[in-house]
């Protein structure tokens, strides 16, 4: 927004009319007039009084400051599109840049006009040249927004500018604005590790970022398997722990955790021979909980070994569970129950 459509709508917010502004600070009604129609402008020893008259920040509005609406932005990059069909690409360019300059901090639509114009030099091919310095430059300058996601944005931003040119330790710093949790931070550095022939620490990324994944998609299964117990959809429970089994095979995790998807689901219908057998298999493959350490998906990664000892407790733990807890009580008849508990 400009000064002088700036001080039209604050003017009118404070309920003031020209003359009274004119009145106030010592000039004429229609050089007030004149500001507000944008055919001059005032006098930068009046900033300052203009800004205490209206009650507005002298920093923030008269230096164009403007919070743009979603609609605004977007509708700005949209004639950046049209324009970079129907023009030539330094035309848009130096349209681009005008329009910046009426909104300098305006953090979402210097971020999106700089992703426009770095995808079209990418999808064009445009060789390099000074506005490639302009948009990073533009891509840096938001790594000190306020805001986390325009930091991330600029940063994703950022990094794949640096892998185009072949800058991959520049690259790398700018993942520091990633967040630890973020797994596109993962990503993106096995993306460089691969480009820069480190295959090792590639492949080792990627399978963290798959064994990370497996837990929480797992996790997520489980999470609407329980709302559908809750509700006593028991088909779309069973859906979900056939899901759940199915998602443990595709990630070679082991028998035992396809097995135990389905238990739940099992006990609240009181099927006996279900609950058994998957008790059993449950425990017939404790010894190969870990089997997913062997698994060619997970070749470059290092675990901590469990051991025996804690295999061997987890498999008493199992049994006293099915023992001791009141869900397994309509089984306590049943001679196979009673020998799986026993252990024998």
């Amino acid at each position: 927004m400009s000064i002088g459509k700036v001080i039209r709508k604050y003017r009118k917010l404070r309920n003031m009319t020209q003359e009274e502004m004119a009145v106030r600070l010592g000039v004429t009604a229609p050089a007030v007039n004149k500001w507000e129609n944008e055919n001059s402008f005032p006098d930068i020893t009046l900033l300052a009084p203009i800004a205490r008259l209206l009650h507005i920040s002298l920093d923030t509005r008269l230096s164009f400051r403007e919070e743009l609406t979603a609609e605004e932005i977007n509708g700005i990059i949209g004639e950046v599109n049209q324009m970079l069909k129907e023009k030539s690409y330094e035309e848009a360019f130096q349209w681009a840049k005008k329009a910046l300059e009426q909104y300098p901090n305006c953090e979402e639509l210097c971020l999106d006009i700089a992703i426009c114009f770095d995808a079209y030099r990418t999808l064009q091919n445009i060789p390099d040249g000074t506005d490639d310095e302009y948009l990073s430059s533009l891509y840096v300058r938001l790594l000190d927004s306020k805001e986390e996601t325009i930091r991330v944005r600029a940063a994703d931003a950022l990094v794949g500018f640096c892998r185009r040119k072949g800058q991959y330790e520049k690259a790398e710093e700018y993942l520091r604005y990633f967040s630890a949790q973020n797994p596109e931070r993962k990503r993106k550095l096995a993306q460089i590790y691969g480009e820069t022939g480190r295959m090792r620490e590639a492949y080792g990324a990627y399978e963290e970022l798959l064994f990370v994944d497996y837990q929480r998609v797992s996790a997520e299964f489980h999470g609407m398997q329980m709302l559908a117990l809750q509700e006593k959809d028991m088909e779309k429970a069973h859906k979900l722990a056939q899901k759940q089994a199915e998602l443990a095979k595709c990630f070679e995790m082991g028998r035992y955790y396809e097995a135990a998807a389905k238990l739940e689901v099992a006990v609240l219908e009181k099927d006996a021979d279900a609950a058994l057998g998957i008790m059993e298999e449950m425990l017939a493959n404790v010894e190969e909980i870990e089997s997913f350490r062997e698994s060619w998906l997970f070749a470059h990664m290092e675990f901590k070994e469990m051991g025996e000892e804690f295999r061997k407790g987890l498999k008493e733990t199992l049994r006293k569970c099915f023992r001791d807890e009141e869900s397994y009580d309509f089984l306590k008849a049943d001679q196979r129950w009673k020998a799986l508990v026993d252990g024998q």
